[in-house]
């Protein structure tokens, strides 16, 4: 049971920073730097919306992790 919470909670903090947090992130930390060219911008913006992406991602699973353990019984010795 455990597994589940940490797979679910995963995928609810990915969605949510996907959809609300990734790309303002990534375009503050675009924003810190001067490029010379704009394939330069793109990949950088790219990686950073990806490498937010990530982090939420485990994130989510180690949130779920714990709720998952304090969820879960202990079973009684045989």
């Amino acid at each position: 049971m455990r597994y589940l919470f940490a797979i679910v909670f995963a995928l609810l903090v990915a969605l949510a920073a996907v959809l609300y947090v990734s790309s303002p992130i990534a375009t503050w930390i675009v924003a810190q730097f001067s490029y010379d060219s704009p394939d330069a911008v793109a990949d950088l913006h790219s990686t950073a919306f990806m490498g937010v992406n990530v982090l939420a991602l485990i994130a989510g699973w180690m949130i779920g992790w714990v709720i998952g353990g304090f969820l879960e019984r202990e079973e009684p010795p045989i």
